[in-house]
C-alpha cells in the first residue's frame, strides 16, 4: 500500500484520484539548458512525501539536488553542476576536480580515491606507461552514464521509482571498469536506495578504490547541528597536533559559517549493528530535520567526516570508503588494495533517509548509540590506529 497525504491507498485508489501518477510522484528525464550546466541530462524523482531529488545522468548518475518539503538537504557549491565536457581532469596539479564538485553525492573512484599520487602501472604490461598519475578522487564523477532505463514499477500496491545506468571508466592499456548504478525510491517514503556494482570488464588485473562524497548543506547543517555516528575510535584528523583546536570546531557540534575556515577531515572507526549496517546522521534539532546515511561495514570499512564550514561553501561531508585515508600507495603496501580480475566485481548497498521531526531524530540517535557510544569530547585524541582491512588478496 502507498502512504500518501495521511491516507493508505491501493494502486486502484491512487489511479482513481488522478489521470496520472505524475500528479503525486514519479521520475522524469530533462536536460539542463544554461550556463556551465548546459546539456546535462537529469532525472528528477518525487516520492509524494515532499522528497525531491535529481540524478545527473551525464555525471555518473550522481545525486545532485535533494530537498524535503521545500527545505534543502543537498549541498550546492559555487562550481555548480558543471558539464563534464568542461572538466580538465589533470588541471591545477590534480585539484581541478574541485571545479566540478557539487551536489548531495559525488562518486570517487573507480581505481583511485583521495589525494593526488603516482602509482605503478605494471599490471597493464605497456612499456611507455610505467606509472599512472592520479588526480584528486579519481575520474568517475565526471563520466557520463549510458542510461539503460528509468520509470515507475508497481509491485502489487507498492510503487517503486527507479533508474539504472552504466558508467564506463575505460582506456587502452589501462583500466576498463564499469559502474552499474541503480537508484530506487518507493512512493510514499522518504528513502533513497542506491545499489552499485563495479565490474572489471577488461582483462588486466585492475586496482579498485571507491568512496562516496555525500555533502549535506544548510538548513540541515547549521549552528548547533550534530554529527551522530557509532564511533569506536577517532583514528585520524588532518589538522591534529598543534592546530587541532585552533579553529574551535570539533567533530561533533557544528558552528555557523566561518570566515577563512580551512577544511577539517577526520577518519572514524565505526561499529556496525548485528546486520552489518553502519548508520551516520547529521541532525538539526532546532528545525526537526536530519539526514541519515546507512552503509555496510563489509563494503565500506572506512568512514571520513569532512567539514567545509567556509562562508559561501558551507557543507558537511559523510564519506564511506573502501580504504583508509592514507591513500593509494599505502593500500598497496598494506595489502589492502582491491584487485579485480576479468569479470570480478564489488557491490555497494546504501540507503539515504530523511529524518523528519524530533521523534525520527531521536529514533535514529538511539539506534546509533545502541551500536556504539560516540566520544563526548569534541576533540578526541586521534589514535592513528588504521586497523587492517582483511579479505583482500
Amino acid at each position: 500500500m502507498v502512504e500518501l497525504f495521511g491516507e493508505t491507498l491501493s494502486r486502484r485508489d491512487v489511479a482513481a484520484r488522478a489521470g496520472s501518477l505524475s500528479q503525486f510522484a514519479g521520475v522524469r528525464l530533462m536536460t539542463l539548458g544554461d550556463g556551465v550546466e548546459r546539456g546535462i541530462r537529469m532525472l528528477e524523482f518525487r516520492t509524494g512525501t515532499g522528497l525531491r531529488f535529481t540524478a545527473l545522468v551525464d555525471r555518473a548518475l550522481d545525486i545532485a539536488d535533494c530537498d524535503y518539503r521545500g527545505r534543502a538537504i543537498g549541498w550546492h557549491s559555487p562550481a555548480g553542476f558543471r558539464h563534464p565536457g568542461l572538466h580538465e581532469y589533470e588541471g591545477e596539479g590534480g585539484l581541478a576536480w574541485a571545479r566540478s564538485f557539487s551536489g548531495l553525492m559525488v562518486t570517487c573512484g573507480l581505481d583511485h580515491i583521495l589525494f593526488m599520487n603516482e602509482v605503478p602501472a605494471d599490471s597493464y604490461f605497456y612499456g611507455p606507461k610505467p606509472t599512472v598519475k592520479h588526480s584528486l578522487h579519481g575520474r568517475v564523477g565526471t563520466v557520463p552514464a549510458r542510461l539503460t532505463g528509468y520509470g515507475e514499477r508497481w509491485e502489487g500496491d507498492r510503487c517503486v521509482l527507479w533508474a539504472e545506468g552504466v558508467v564506463q571508466q575505460s582506456t587502452v592499456f589501462g583500466e576498463d571498469l564499469h559502474l552499474i548504478r541503480r537508484i530506487e525510491a518507493e512512493v510514499g517514503t522518504s528513502d533513497i536506495r542506491l545499489t552499485d556494482r563495479v565490474v572489471n570488464h577488461g582483462f588486466y588485473k585492475t586496482p579498485h578504490m571507491f568512496c562516496y562524497h555525500i555533502n549535506v548543506g544548510h538548513p540541515v547543517l547549521a549552528e548547533g547541528s550534530r554529527y551522530l555516528a557509532p564511533i569506536r575510535d577517532v583514528v585520524w584528523a588532518a589538522h591534529a597536533g598543534e592546530s587541532y583546536r585552533r579553529q574551535g570546531t570539533g567533530y561533533r557540534t557544528l558552528p555557523a559559517p566561518q570566515l577563512d575556515f580551512h577544511e577539517q577531515v577526520w577518519q572514524h572507526e565505526l561499529a556496525a549493528d548485528a546486520q552489518g549496517e553502519v548508520p551516520v546522521a547529521l541532525v538539526n534539532d532546532r528545525i526537526g530535520l536530519g539526514f541519515e546515511v546507512t552503509t555496510r561495514k563489509d563494503q565500506f570499512p572506512c568512514q571520513f567526516e569532512w567539514q567545509n564550514l567556509q562562508s559561501g561553501q558551507y557543507a558537511l561531508g559523510i564519506e564511506p570508503s573502501t580504504n583508509h585515508v592514507t591513500g593509494n600507495n599505502a593500500a598497496r603496501e598494506r595489502g589492502e588494495m582491491i584487485w579485480l580480475q576479468h569479470g570480478g566485481e564489488k557491490r555497494y548497498d546504501t540507503v539515504f533517509r530523511v529524518l523528519d521531526g524530533a521523534q525520527a531524530i531521536a529514533t535514529a540517535e538511539r539506534r546509533i548509540a545502541t551500536i556504539a557510544q560516540q566520544p563526548s569530547d569534541e576533540f578526541p585524541q586521534p589514535s592513528n590506529r588504521h586497523l587492517p582491512i582483511g579479505g583482500r588478496a
